[in-house]
């Protein structure tokens, strides 16, 4: 297994994964975006932000990416983390493979805060997170409404620096690699 960061041309197999996943609670999106839309995804993501993709034998079997967390400026120390597998690679350690990799960047990045959105009823996934070391601290109940049921949500969040005063300024995943002398 590879994992390497998303280019635009992985827009295909990416929907592919999460088209697996449209009908269910675990997004609240109601229909598949179409392919183009995935491409800006990665694009737009990825300008500052990891957007990471494993894969095997040359198809692509998950991805996680992150991105701002709030829109204002105190809170760009947190971000936003999402990870989607191909059901074949579940139950693989892919997930957690992809995940810390994505972690790890965040951390370079002078991330403080990772939280992670989980739609309830999604146990596996609540699980998986706190295997990674987030931690449970909000439930929003009835907060979304698809496929004729109200979904509820977990947020779960994990600390990735200390909260230092001042803080580190966070850093772009761009200067980060290219400190580490890799260029995309």
């Amino acid at each position: 297994m590879v994992i390497r960061f998303a280019k635009e041309d992985d827009a295909s197999g990416i929907r592919a994964i999460y088209a697996q996943y449209i009908d269910s609670p675990i997004t609240f999106e109601t229909e598949l975006p179409d392919e183009e839309e995935f491409r800006r995804r990665i694009r737009v993501f990825s300008e500052f932000y990891p957007y990471l993709v494993s894969e095997e034998n040359g198809r692509i079997t998950g991805y996680a990416y992150s991105h701002k967390a709030f829109t204002r400026s105190a809170y760009r120390f947190d971000v936003e983390t999402s990870i989607y597998l191909d059901k074949e690679a579940q139950h693989t350690g892919t997930g957690m493979k992809l995940y810390s990799k994505l972690l790890g960047y965040l951390q370079k990045m002078n991330i403080v805060n990772a939280y992670a959105l989980v739609t309830e009823p999604n146990r596996m996934s609540v699980y998986f997170h706190q295997k990674a070391g987030f931690r449970e601290f909000a439930f929003f109940p009835d907060t979304g409404y698809k496929n004729g049921r109200w979904i509820s949500v977990i947020w779960l969040a994990k600390t990735l620096n200390m909260k230092t005063n001042p803080p580190a300024e966070i850093r772009s995943i761009h200067e980060v690699l290219k400190e580490e002398g890799i260029l995309l």
